[in-house]
């Protein structure tokens, strides 16, 4: 079984088609956009489509879409977090549901891999709501990890079927070639590899990778298309699709 997550309510044209196809949408929360509004379609939309409804903060960081280094300090970080997973969370209680897990957007995803105050800060903000989070596989590794095992948060691995990878299994960086995969037949062909737990290099080399979910990001070119074809060929393969948040 796989899970098939797209980033929704950052006010992209194709969110409602795409609710008819992925299983979990990561809703976007005030962090890098969205406003009361843009949440509440989202979630009303997640609800009417039976998809699993997570919470998508950022770094506070409008200008930047939330994918720059961002200076914040880890209590500030942390304020900020619970806040914008608490509106979302009023939101969704007030469309009759819940959200399910939290998934950090954008460059502050990769920065609690490495810095230990904003990994602590994102911690913090799910243990304070009780809710999972969805990562990173290496995530388990590393001080972020030992913490959400220390406070008895959730981890859940992710991959990227419009990503590139390095030999690492890390997501090669924006600016780096390779990094956006703009081939539908190649996204489909990793997302096939992710459910089996491997992932393919730019050079070609196949690397162990254990994933819960696989996310088609809603602006990427073709998003729509993208994740039509990837659930598609996910059932060619017999692979269930559902969203591992469920019951």
């Amino acid at each position: 079984m796989i899970d098939l997550n797209a980033d929704l309510g950052e006010g992209m044209a194709g969110d409602d088609d795409l609710l008819g196809i992925v299983t979990s949408a990561n809703i976007a929360c005030g962090g890098h956009i969205g406003d009361h509004d843009s949440m509440q379609r989202a979630v009303a939309g997640a609800t009417g489509a039976s998809v699993a409804i997570g919470a998508h903060p950022s770094y506070p960081d409008r200008d930047g879409f939330g994918r720059r280094p961002f200076t914040i300090a880890g209590a500030a970080l942390q304020s900020a977090l619970i806040d914008q997973i608490g509106t979302l969370a009023a939101v969704a209680e007030g469309e009759g549901t819940r959200v399910r897990y939290i998934k950090p957007h954008g460059a502050l995803y990769h920065a609690v891999l490495r810095d230990e105050a904003h990994a602590s800060a994102l911690i913090s903000a799910a243990a304070a709501h009780g809710l999972p989070l969805l990562l990173a596989p290496q995530a388990r590794d590393r001080f972020v990890g030992v913490l959400a095992q220390q406070r008895g948060v959730a981890l859940y691995s992710e991959g990227f079927a419009d990503r590139g990878y390095d030999a690492d299994g890390l997501l090669l960086a924006r600016h780096e070639p390779g990094s956006v995969l703009t081939d539908v037949n190649e996204a489909v062909a990793q997302a096939l590899d992710l459910a089996g737990g491997t992932v393919r290099t730019g050079a070609g080399i196949k690397v162990p990778i254990a994933v819960r979910s696989v996310c088609v990001h809603g602006d990427t070119p073709g998003a729509l298309e993208f994740a039509r074809s990837i659930r598609a060929g996910l059932t060619r393969a017999n692979i269930p699709v559902q969203a591992w948040s469920m019951p």
